[in-house]
């Protein structure tokens, strides 16, 4: 306690890994308990162990409290970057990582400038989609979900329409509450594929990554869904096109289960203070191998499991039969 007071407060990042399932999103929602947040989690954290007193966990304004990306329901993340003062107290990862569950942990911590704000200097952010790969499975074709393996033909026509989504776009079908004229809607996505396909536990998956500027709620979910529906055959390739228009197309949204947050980027900061000898970059060469360990041991076989258990990609691909993608959405 005594050492807590005298600790000076500084300005300071915390490198993030969670798996998200069971928690409803990364953002707490003050006031409302029912619905537990990755935040309340990590406030209470910090609280118990020293480095923040009680009042900034109420009010997380007074330790100029920032996440770097919202994470939807469900959704983990490997590579999650919070900005906050704290007292820097002795072993302070090691305190705090003591009062999180398993699946929550504080991988690295860096100082940074006064007046840094995750979300504001983040100029990217990759996320990536893990999938089982009979999601792209043709509709007129019976599946067995197991014995199915992914062809190269199918791959590149997957990797052809992901393509499709670089460069700048009018993403206003591609969340809920944004008009085609809201000039917030556009987004710019500077990369987007899906890689090899694996197996675990006898079925085959692959992960899409897509690295953008930023993205809007379900905008990454949706983007995923068009392609499936596309390439199962139940819609034309021509809605992409459509969909960046003014008219209202219904994008149907691929389950929350896969994504994950990958990484946070801060090319501009970087150049302007990684260097100046007070303070470092803000990359995680170091942690990378935890960062690793932390999914295979936590994310991956979640998503895994969950997707046997409760199996939320083959229910989702059952509701496309019925998905109108002709009519605008009410």
């Amino acid at each position: 306690e005594e050492q807590s007071k005298k600790s000076p407060k500084r300005k300071i990042v915390l490198l993030m890994a969670y798996s998200g399932k069971g928690y409803h999103g990364m953002q707490r929602n003050v006031g409302s308990s029912q619905f537990k947040t990755i935040e309340d989690d990590l406030v209470s954290a910090l609280v118990q162990s020293g480095c923040i007193p009680e009042n900034h966990g109420e009010d997380m304004k007074k330790m100029s409290f920032q996440r770097c990306a919202r994470t939807d329901k469900g959704v983990s993340a490997a590579g999650q970057i919070v900005s906050l003062k704290v007292r820097l107290i002795d072993d302070i990862l090691e305190k705090i990582n003591n009062h999180l569950p398993s699946h929550i942990r504080i991988l690295g911590l860096k100082r940074v400038t006064g007046g840094f704000n995750s979300k504001n200097k983040c100029d990217a952010r990759t996320y990536s989609y893990m999938l089982p790969t009979f999601a792209f499975a043709h509709k007129d074709h019976d599946v067995q979900e197991e014995v199915y393996r992914l062809d190269r033909e199918t791959l590149e026509k997957v990797n052809k329409l992901l393509a499709c989504y670089k460069g700048t776009h009018n993403f206003h079908n591609f969340t809920s509450q944004k008009g085609p004229k809201d000039p917030s809607a556009k987004r710019y996505i500077m990369e987007m594929y899906c890689g090899e396909p694996f197996v675990r536990e006898n079925v085959e998956f692959a992960v899409i990554i897509v690295k953008g500027q930023s993205f809007m709620m379900h905008q990454i979910r949706k983007m995923i869904g068009l392609v499936i529906a596309i390439v199962k055959g139940y819609a034309s390739e021509s809605i992409l096109e459509r969909s960046w228009g003014e008219e209202k197309v219904d994008v149907p949204k691929a389950p929350g289960l896969g994504l994950v947050l990958e990484r946070v980027h801060f090319e501009k900061y970087n150049r302007r203070f990684g260097n100046d000898g007070l303070h470092e970059p803000l990359e995680w060469t170091e942690e990378e191998e935890k960062i690793a360990a932390f999914k295979e041991q936590y994310i991956y076989p979640t998503i895994i499991n969950t997707e046997r258990e409760e199996k939320s990609m083959a229910n989702w691909l059952n509701t496309l039969s019925i998905h109108d993608f002709n009519s605008s959405a009410v």
